[in-house]
């Protein structure tokens, strides 16, 4: 589901792939790095497994990884795991149908 902005209200222009996996990398780096956030899952209920960073002017959103699935990070609707080494794309973000 997409949000509409409100009237005033600017949206950010789309991110290519190369300007998410750049601000993704900013995120995690952020929350501690990718070895940090790997090696410290959350549990399921915990009020600190996630945390949202506003970089340039877009909201990258970091997710600790929990027994049964995979630290994330989610930038402009693109979505990359975080291993102990580095981030990898999972999924792109829909292309309009046209």
């Amino acid at each position: 589901m997409t949000e509409t902005p409100t009237p005033g209200e600017k949206r950010p222009a789309p991110l290519t792939e190369a300007e998410a996996t750049r601000l993704a990398h900013r995120a995690v780096d952020m929350a501690g790095g990718a070895r940090m956030i790997y090696r410290n899952p959350r549990q399921p209920f915990s009020f600190n497994s996630r945390k949202e960073y506003e970089i340039d002017g877009q909201t990258i959103e970091v997710r600790w990884g929990e027994i049964s699935s995979p630290a994330i990070v989610t930038a402009g609707g693109y979505v990359f795991e975080i291993h102990e080494n580095g981030i990898e794309l999972l999924i792109r973000p829909p292309k309009p149908r046209g």
